[in-house]
C-alpha cells in the first residue's frame, strides 16, 4: 500500500554543486529504513526530474519491498544549474558525476538501475562503471544509438515546444532552468556530431542481469534499440515489448510495469 511508504529528501553534495535526491522506504521491515535490501536508483529521462516520477517510485517501493532513490541531474529539476552547454560524452559522464556522489553521500553499496529514456543509456554505463556494486539493471524505452525514428521524434518535439503553454509546463518542473533542459536535449540530440553515439561499446561490459522494457510504438526508438540492448549485454537480458505503448510506459502502464520489474527482482537480495 502506498500510504505505508516514508519518504526522506537528501541535498548531495557534486564536485561544488548540490543535487536533490529523494529516498522512499517500505516501513515495516527489519531496517526501519530498508537497508535488508538492495535499494533501487531511478535515472530520470531529458525533460525528466524526481517530480515528474509521479507515484511511479511509490508504486515501484511498495511493489518489490525495496528503497527506491531518485535523483535530478544537475540542471534539472530542484538540484543547480549546470553551466554551459552539455558535452556529447555526458551519457557515460554521469557514471562519474552525479551517480558516483549519490552513492557515496548516502552510502550506497550494492544497486540495482531502472533507468528511462537517456536516463536508461546512463544506467548502463553506471552499471558497466560500477560492475562490482550493480546486482541488476532495468531499461525503459532506452535509446541504444541515433536512428530516423529518433530524430523524427526530436523534430516533432522541437516543434511541440515553441508552444509557450508546453515551455510553462516544462518550467514549472525546472524553473528558470526550463530553457536550459529543452536545449539540453533537443540540441545535444539533433547535433550532427552526436549522430554516431552508441551504446554498442558499452553494453558488453553490463555483467548483471538485464532487463529490456520497451514500447512498440515508442516516438524515440524502434523495437531496433531494445533488441539491441539484449543483444549486447555482457549478462543475461530479457527484452520485454509492450504493445500499444510509447515512450513513458510506467506512466502509461505503471502496473504491468511494477509488476515485470517486481518478478525481475525476484531472488536478488
Amino acid at each position: 500500500m502506498l500510504h505505508d511508504i516514508d519518504t526522506r529528501d537528501h541535498w548531495i553534495e557534486a564536485g561544488g554543486a548540490r543535487l536533490y535526491a529523494r529516498e522512499w522506504s517500505p516501513r515495516g521491515l527489519t531496517s526501519p529504513s530498508g537497508r535488508d535490501r538492495t535499494p533501487i536508483v531511478l535515472l530520470h529521462d531529458s525533460l525528466g526530474s524526481v517530480e515528474l516520477w509521479r507515484e511511479f517510485p511509490a508504486a515501484l517501493c511498495a511493489g518489490t519491498g525495496r528503497r527506491v532513490l531518485a535523483y535530478d541531474r544537475l540542471g534539472f529539476g530542484r538540484s543547480d544549474a549546470y553551466s554551459g552547454r552539455l558535452p556529447l560524452d555526458f551519457i557515460a559522464v554521469e557514471a562519474e558525476t552525479g551517480f558516483a556522489a549519490l552513492l557515496r553521500q548516502l552510502e550506497i553499496g550494492r544497486f540495482i538501475l531502472f533507468g528511462h529514456s537517456v536516463g536508461g543509456c546512463m544506467a548502463v554505463n553506471c552499471a558497466a562503471r560500477h560492475a562490482g556494486d550493480c546486482v541488476a539493471l532495468v531499461t525503459e524505452s532506452a535509446q541504444a544509438f541515433v536512428e530516423d525514428r529518433t530524430v523524427a521524434g526530436l523534430e516533432e518535439a522541437r516543434e511541440l515546444f515553441k508552444d509557450p503553454v508546453q515551455r510553462e509546463r516544462l518550467a514549472k518542473y525546472h524553473g528558470g532552468k526550463a530553457e536550459w533542459v529543452l536545449e539540453a536535449w533537443i540540441g545535444t540530440w539533433l547535433d550532427p556530431a552526436f549522430s554516431s553515439w552508441s551504446l554498442r561499446p558499452v553494453l558488453p561490459r553490463v555483467e548483471c542481469p538485464v532487463l529490456v522494457i520497451h514500447g512498440a510504438e515508442d516516438e524515440y526508438g524502434s523495437p531496433r534499440q531494445p533488441e539491441l540492448i539484449g543483444a549486447l549485454a555482457g549478462g543475461p537480458a530479457r527484452v520485454e515489448i509492450m504493445a500499444d505503448t510509447r515512450h513513458v510506459p510506467h506512466r502509461e502502464r505503471p502496473a504491468q510495469v511494477t509488476g515485470l520489474v517486481s518478478r525481475f527482482l525476484d531472488g536478488v537480495a
